[in-house]
C-alpha cells in the first residue's frame, strides 16, 4: 500500500506542477483573469497534502509497531 501511495503522490505532483504552469501561462496571456482559477490548484494540493503526511508519519507508526511487538 505504501508504494501505491507514493507513487500517487508522484504523478499528482507532476500534474500539479503542469497544471500551476500551464493556467499561469493562460492567465497571463488574459487581460482579465477569471475568479475560478485562483481555486484550480487547490484540489492536487490537498492530495498531495494527505499523502505527504501519510509518507512523513509511516516511519514513526513502523517504529513504533516494531517496538511493541519487540517489548
Amino acid at each position: 500500500m505504501s508504494k501505491g501511495i507514493r507513487q500517487f503522490h508522484r504523478w499528482t505532483s507532476i500534474a500539479f506542477t503542469l497544471s500551476v504552469v500551464i493556467v499561469t501561462v493562460v492567465v497571463v496571456a488574459q487581460e482579465e483573469p477569471a475568479v475560478w482559477i485562483t481555486l484550480t490548484p487547490l484540489l492536487p494540493l490537498g492530495l498531495l497534502l494527505v499523502t505527504g503526511l501519510y509518507m512523513f508519519v509511516l516511519p514513526y507508526v513502523r517504529r513504533r509497531r516494531r517496538a511493541a511487538l519487540e517489548g
